[in-house]
C-alpha cells in the first residue's frame, strides 16, 4: 500500500492518508476483506505518530471503509454496492466543484468546460 504524505499540503496528515486508503478502497486496489497495516507499521513507515495513523484508522472506521479486530488488525469492510456508487458520485461531485471554480476564476465559460469535459471523457474510446 502506497501512502504519500506532503508535507506541505493544507491538509492534515491523518486527513491525507484517510483519503488515500478511501481512494484506494473505492478504485478497488484494496478488496473486502484485506489486512492494513498495523497503525504502529504504517506511522513507522510514514514516519509519523501513531496519533495520526490511530485518527486515520478511526475516522475509516466510523466512514464504514474498514473494521478492526482487537489483536488481529483492521481490515477493508464489505462495501455495499449502492453505497459504493454513492460514495464515488460524492467524490466526482466534489472534483466537478474544483474544476468548476478553477474554470471560473480563468474566465471559462460553461460551454468551454462541458467541451473539455465531453473531450476528456472520449478520450479513450
Amino acid at each position: 500500500m502506497k501512502i504519500m504524505i506532503s508535507n506541505g499540503s493544507k491538509e492534515p496528515i491523518y486527513e491525507q492518508i484517510y483519503y488515500q486508503i478511501k481512494k484506494l478502497i473505492l478504485s478497488g486496489d484494496l478488496q473486502e476483506g484485506d489486512s492494513l497495516p498495523s497503525m504502529r507499521q504504517l506511522a513507522k513507515d510514514l514516519q509519523v505518530s501513531i496519533i495520526t495513523t490511530k485518527r486515520a484508522y478511526e475516522e475509516l472506521e466510523k466512514s464504514g471503509f474498514i473494521y478492526s479486530i482487537v489483536g488481529k488488525g483492521s481490515f477493508v469492510s464489505e462495501q455495499n454496492k449502492e453505497m459504493m456508487r454513492e460514495r464515488k458520485i460524492a467524490v466526482i461531485e466534489e472534483h466537478l466543484m474544483i474544476a468548476v471554480q478553477n474554470g471560473k476564476e480563468i474566465g471559462f465559460s460553461l460551454k468551454e468546460l462541458k467541451e473539455m469535459l465531453t473531450l476528456l471523457f472520449t478520450e479513450d474510446e
